[in-house]
């Protein structure tokens, strides 16, 4: 999945056990759904800090963040808890969400690649990023991206 594509229609239960769809997170404009390895590890706790850091900003751009990782809900939850993200995190336990926008690895320990997807009307993507050792990057290129569209 990249730039231009159009992202899978899915529905995923949140940190809260809620199912969520991407087309009703899309009701309130884009989304910035951002693939993260598993809850509670450093860097994906330092990225998921940095887009609740951001959040008046990504409001500001009519935007919301969402957090997706192959965690089950409760591990979701306890994240969400202590780290007071004010997002969504989407709970993919079997990766096929992560098999559908291709982050999914076939080898190693770490199941899912770290990706951001900003996501527009009609499930446009919009802009893509990944990098697996600048936690800060994903947040600051979406915001970007969407600041400049």
């Amino acid at each position: 999945m990249d730039t231009g594509d159009t992202a899978p229609a899915f529905t995923l239960d949140d940190e809260t056990g809620t199912p969520r769809s991407l087309d009703e997170l899309l009701e309130n404009g884009p989304v910035v759904l951002f693939f993260y390895p598993q809850a509670m590890t450093p860097g994906c706790t330092a990225e998921a800090c940095h887009f609740r850091d951001l959040a008046a900003d990504f409001e500001a751009a009519g935007a919301t963040p969402v957090g997706i990782s192959n965690d089950t809900v409760d591990r979701q939850a306890a994240f969400a808890a202590k780290h007071s993200f004010g997002y969504p995190l989407l709970s993919d336990p079997e990766g096929k969400i992560a098999e559908a926008f291709d982050v999914r690895r076939k080898l190693g320990i770490i199941a899912t690649k770290r990706k951001t997807f900003v996501i527009g009307e009609g499930r446009v993507i919009l802009g893509a990023f990944k990098s697996e050792l600048n936690m800060n990057a994903h947040a600051d290129k979406a915001l970007e991206l969407l600041k400049n569209r």
